[in-house]
């Protein structure tokens, strides 16, 4: 079985609830996180949403294999009122595959490990809390080195009402 870490995350909608959702039905397919952060409240990253975002990694262990996992999660995003008509655009849920594993794939419709976890402290955050000694097997560093590396000053907060 293979480590996978998943980011959750929306900024549309009742944010919480839509949080509370995703892990609820990633459970049903993934089984209980092996891990999971805080809830952290992001700025929006990449230009076109507006408002702010939750997010939170999720840690589980699969045999599935990637495209029957990325198949999974575009599901869930689905059932929660997802549109993908704007890239980086608002949404009330994004589930991203940030590693599974080491594998590292690199298709048009997946790729892994996620190739904008360095550049996102959104990501980093709660990636360096549950996973700090990871090695991103492309980079070779640890999610806590990435971290301590990224040049992204967006603000990042643990969600004040966040029940971790």
């Amino acid at each position: 079985m293979e480590k996978l870490v998943l980011i959750i995350g929306g900024n549309l909608g009742k944010r919480e609830l839509l949080l509370s959702q995703a892990n609820n039905l990633l459970i049903e397919n993934f089984g209980s996180p092996e891990l999971k952060s805080k809830v952290y409240e992001t700025e929006a990253w990449g230009g076109k949403s507006k408002g702010a975002y939750l997010n939170q990694v999720l840690v589980f262990r699969t045999d599935l294999e990637p495209m029957e996992v990325l198949k999974k999660t575009q599901k869930v995003e689905n059932l929660l009122g997802r549109h993908r008509e704007v890239k980086w655009g608002d949404r009330t849920m994004d589930i991203d595959i940030l590693y599974y594993g080491d594998l590292v794939i690199n298709f048009p419709e997946i790729q892994i490990p996620h190739p904008f976890i360095s550049k996102r402290r959104f990501v980093l955050e709660p990636l360096a809390e549950v996973l700090p000694d990871f090695i991103h097997p492309l980079l070779k560093m640890t999610n806590a080195e990435l971290l301590l590396d990224s040049t992204d000053e967006s603000q990042v907060y643990v969600y004040e009402k966040s029940p971790e």
